[in-house]
């Protein structure tokens, strides 16, 4: 028999601003996942019994490079003979990073694997090259004239004819619901909080929400990507708008209706979540608090690269033999409001179980965290609220997304 895959516990840091003058901006992204491996111990996680440490990240450069997953984990109080490693999905990292371990344990390899990532992106690297994400490839910008995110979100609301009006709606509707949960302090469960190298404490809520934010607030905020669509990238003889037509010439043309207050928050932050099989249960008596019912990985176009959440839940549900009215909460994360909209209208879904907590346009989508901490998130809020499946979902870059279905136990 199969072995389950359970989720045993799961911790996190708030989320920083992802800027300078951020909360986290002076903790390297090392000691900032150091710290939530160590507060699994804390709860009672015993490293020595822990198969492997699988990290998301999506930048693999400087402070985040060199396999963060290993080097956070030597920076952590743990045992040198625990391997890690990282993996990169882009912006579903971290929730890949979960689907692995369910994988190592349902195949009876593993027994216990603890899985998440972390990016701190005010550290990143300052940007290079043509800002393009073909990797300077002529050859496959030929064959896929593939253009930034911005640009892609743009064309999905142009594609479906999303007005700005209903884009900020929703950006409101995350920042009112982020508001509640931090006032009724439902994420207090997955939080700790973060210190310094003196042990003072730099963190302990997430730093990025504006309560009262308001549609008259966000149409004010100028459109993010208006100047960057008309920018012909190094090498390249057509604007990016122009790259993005050439494969959808029936749009038209491209409305740059995302800017930053209807778009995901750049921050910093580490998640990591830890996974059992059914026989390490057993054996050591532990109480799950959810399993992992099904993972899923697809791809699709990536030039309009952000279309793929819905996809990739229809097979998650189809591996569990469940539809969507088995699923009692949502997590589609916000990467830009364009992709929220049309994840839930692909899905036929209610808003009113989709992201009840606020999503990454108010908490901010720290990329190779944030698989790991959606799952956290509706984890908490099932047990909050005595309910019992969810399911969460993530485009990603390059025309891809990824998703899993939690089930409390």
């Amino acid at each position: 028999m199969m072995n389950e895959a359970f989720i045993i516990d799961g911790v996190r840091t708030p989320r920083g601003r992802g800027k300078a003058n951020g909360a986290l901006h002076g903790i390297h992204p090392q000691r900032l996942l150091a710290q939530v491996l160590d507060a699994l111990v804390e709860r009672g996680l015993d490293p020595r019994d822990v198969d492997d440490v699988i990290v998301g990240n999506s930048s693999n450069q400087g402070d985040h490079g060199h396999s963060i997953g290993r080097l956070a984990l030597l920076q952590a109080d743990w045992p040198y003979e625990t391997p890690g490693y990282t993996v990169n999905r882009y912006c579903g990292s971290g929730l890949q990073a979960v689907g692995l371990a369910a994988m190592g344990v349902k195949s009876g390899e593993q027994a216990l694997v603890v899985a998440g990532g972390v990016e701190s992106m005010s550290r990143w690297p300052a940007p290079s090259g043509s800002g393009a994400i073909d990797g300077r490839n002529i050859q496959l910008h030929d064959k896929y004239p593939l253009v930034p995110q911005g640009i892609s979100a743009d064309l999905i609301a142009s594609r479906r004819d999303y007005r700005r009006e209903q884009l900020d709606a929703w950006a409101v509707m995350s920042q009112e619901r982020a508001a509640v949960a931090q006032r009724e302090n439902r994420f207090a469960r997955s939080l700790i909080a973060v210190r310094d190298d003196s042990g003072a404490v730099v963190l302990k809520a997430d730093e990025l929400p504006r309560p009262g934010t308001t549609a008259e607030t966000l149409a004010a905020l100028p459109p993010s990507f208006g100047a960057l669509g008309e920018r012909i990238p190094e090498g390249r003889s057509l604007t990016f708008d122009q790259a993005a037509l050439s494969a959808y010439p029936e749009v038209g043309e491209i409305r740059h209706v995302h800017h930053a207050g209807n778009s995901s928050g750049v921050v910093d932050g580490a998640a990591a979540l830890v996974v059992a099989g059914s026989e390490y249960v057993t054996a050591h008596g532990l109480k799950p608090r959810a399993r992992i019912v099904s993972t899923a990985a697809v791809g699709s176009d990536p030039v309009i690269m952000l279309s793929a959440p819905a996809p990739a839940a229809e097979r998650a549900l189809a591996k569990a033999s469940m539809t969507f009215k088995d699923i009692d909460l949502w997590e589609v994360n916000e990467a830009f409001a364009a992709v929220a909209v049309e994840t839930t209208e692909l899905l036929k879904i209610s808003p009113d179980v989709v992201n009840v907590n606020g999503g990454a346009i108010a908490l901010g989508h720290p990329i190779g965290a944030t698989g790991a901490i959606l799952v956290q998130t509706a984890l908490d809020e099932l047990e909050r609220t005595d309910r019992t499946t969810a399911l969460i979902t993530m485009c990603t870059g390059g025309g891809m997304a990824v998703a899993t279905i939690i089930e409390r136990v």
